[in-house]
């Protein structure tokens, strides 16, 4: 089954896709959250998601150890991984860029070896405004070269806006076309 990736903005559909895609399966899912709850907004959001979710679902709060929790899934079970973005912040805060960036190569690779669908959400961030800080810099950058490699190992990679997906094709596949 495929590794399916899901990248948008804040807010434009991305986790609401990612929960029909998996509501699709017959197979059990499995939900990793990497959001961490450190206020009270966030705690919101956080219950909003799991509002949204059938109750039948596993969740596993993982905010670091992304690659384990996806290889406890075991490989029949449909996976989501919601979000990328979030565990990329905890990650460059606990491990630093380089670090973080190594451990989302494994955890990209071992979600794209799995038998049972994986859907992985992630929010595009390198369209705004440049930070004005380097901290700020640091996690956009990270966050789209962790997009890129999650996006690079995935079967599809779905841009979501406004609640609408937009198929993206790989790059040499295009190049390709052009010869």
């Amino acid at each position: 089954m495929p590794l399916v990736v899901l990248i948008g903005g804040a807010r434009s559909g991305k986790s609401r896709l990612a929960v029909r895609l998996a509501a699709a399966q017959t197979s059990p899912v499995r939900l990793i959250a990497t959001a961490v709850a450190q206020d009270a907004e966030m705690a919101e959001r956080i219950a909003e998601h799991r509002r949204r979710r059938p109750s039948s679902w596993q969740t596993v709060e993982e905010p670091l150890r992304l690659r384990e929790a996806i290889d406890e899934a075991g490989g029949d079970t449909c996976l989501v991984i919601d979000c990328l973005t979030l565990w990329t912040a905890n990650a460059l805060e606990r491990f630093g860029a380089a670090e973080a960036e190594t451990f989302a190569a494994a955890a990209a690779a071992a979600a794209s070896d799995r038998r049972a669908l994986t859907v992985a959400v992630t929010n595009e961030v390198g369209l705004g405004v440049v930070p004005d800080n380097p901290i700020g810099r640091s996690y956009r950058d990270l966050l789209g070269r962790v997009n890129a490699v999650w996006a690079d190992a995935a079967d599809h990679v779905l841009l979501v806006v406004a609640g609408r997906a937009l198929a993206l094709e790989k790059a040499g596949s295009i190049l390709e076309g052009l010869r």
